[in-house]
């Protein structure tokens, strides 16, 4: 079908998705945007319209790639199930077992499990980000081996933005031999025909889109709370306060001071950030996720049994999150659970969703319940309050629809 900027296929049953998604983009909100859900082993909706520029003219199309963001957890999370159900990992193991070099200075109790729920006392770097190349793999792990950690081990739970990727990704690479990229490509993505890798290749550059940043305005109110005598403050807001004037929200989102759109360079989409700079399609999301869904297996080749799917959903924290201001969070074994912080609060029965969001507005997520996967990429970074507004609506309509 082809309406307006829209092309692709929706069923009809899903047809108030396609209008949605259809308004998203005519309205300019969205540039250029990509939705896939599969259900029950079949691709109900795959729509992409838009455009991959700001300028307007190179439009999406069905085989374009986008950043994806932190939605790249879920993916590293996928390939660390993999290894729990081999029997090469233990969650409860020290990380010390496997990374020898890692277990000093403070972190020598830091157990695996700590790595995927984000209880690690280690979302930043101490002393600012460093100035590596993002090529250089080892640098950044043995930065992070060497540091003190933040937080004392498993005593909290801070989101650990861009440090998770190193963090378990040097896990998988320790423990298998093959970095995160490669051990995707080759175990999942290539069996399944996942349109989706960890750190693009040459002959993948033209296929990128390019992510357009929405200016964004300094949190004045934020600002005004973090300053605010206790005693003019109601109780959640001085919550609030005490998060902001820990700090940890602004170690984890630290950047090395480059420009905002350095997540457009070679250098980015070349490396293997298993946190952040995954890059795929939403048909590639909502197929892994629908795979997930409904039993883990498609055409005799597996991925997890659904008995390791449930270990990865076992709720390994919940917040507060000192990084997300104390937000209360769950994390399974590096899946968001629920999401019902930043994508699908107000949906029906949000606690059996499983997956992640990433920052630039991205999606996905599986529901074994109604044997649903669901992907969303769009290539608009909006502010805060927008961030999410277009998946929002789509997912509500879609739970409503297979409910």
């Amino acid at each position: 079908m082809s309406d307006h900027l829209v092309a692709g296929y929706c069923d009809p049953r899903f047809a108030p998705v396609r209008d949605q998604f259809t308004e998203a983009l005519k309205s300019g909100f969205d540039t250029g945007a990509s939705i896939a859900v599969e259900h029950q082993g079949e691709m109900v909706v795959n729509l992409w319209g838009g455009y991959k520029d700001r300028e307007k003219t190179d439009p999406w199309s069905d085989d374009t790639l986008i950043n994806v963001f932190s939605t790249t957890k879920a993916i590293t999370a996928t390939c660390f199930l993999q290894l729990i159900e081999r029997g090469q990992v233990d969650l409860d193991a020290l990380v010390g077992d496997y990374w020898p070099e890692y277990a000093c200075n403070g972190k020598e109790k830091t157990r695996v499990s700590d790595f995927l729920c984000h209880r690690a006392g280690m979302h930043g770097f101490q002393g600012g980000v460093p100035q590596f190349d993002y090529r250089e793999w080892n640098k950044w792990t043995d930065a992070l081996a060497q540091q003190r950690p933040f937080r004392e081990p498993g005593t909290t739970q801070g989101y650990h933005a861009l440090t998770y990727g190193w963090l378990v990704g040097e896990l998988i690479r320790r423990i298998d031999g093959r970095s995160v990229g490669q051990y995707f490509r080759e175990e999942i993505a290539e069996p399944f025909g996942l349109d989706f890798k960890i750190g693009i290749e040459d002959e993948d550059i033209e296929r990128c889109g390019d992510i357009l940043v929405d200016p964004q305005r300094t949190p004045w109110a934020l600002m005004a709370i973090a300053v605010a005598p206790d005693f003019v403050l109601p109780k959640s807001l001085r919550s609030l306060k005490s998060f902001l004037r820990m700090g940890d929200l602004k170690v984890a989102f630290a950047s090395r001071g480059q420009k905002p759109w350095e997540m457009n360079t070679r250098e980015w989409r070349e490396a293997e950030i298993p946190s952040a700079n995954g890059h795929g399609t939403a048909e590639a999301l909502a197929k892994l996720f629908g795979i997930l869904s409904t039993g883990g297996e498609r055409d005799g080749k597996r991925i997890i049994s659904p008995e390791t799917l449930k270990l990865g959903l076992k709720p390994l924290s919940e917040g507060p999150d000192t990084v997300i201001l104390g937000a209360p969070i769950r994390f399974g074994v590096g899946y968001d659970l629920g999401l019902g912080i930043t994508t699908i609060r107000g949906a029906p029965h949000p606690s059996r969703i499983f997956g992640h969001c990433g920052v630039g507005g991205t999606v996905a997520f599986g529901d074994p319940e109604t044997g649903l996967g669901y992907g969303f990429l769009c290539n608009r970074m909006h502010r805060p309050k927008d961030l999410y507004q277009t998946s929002n609506r789509l997912t509500r309509t879609v739970l409503d629809i297979v409910s």
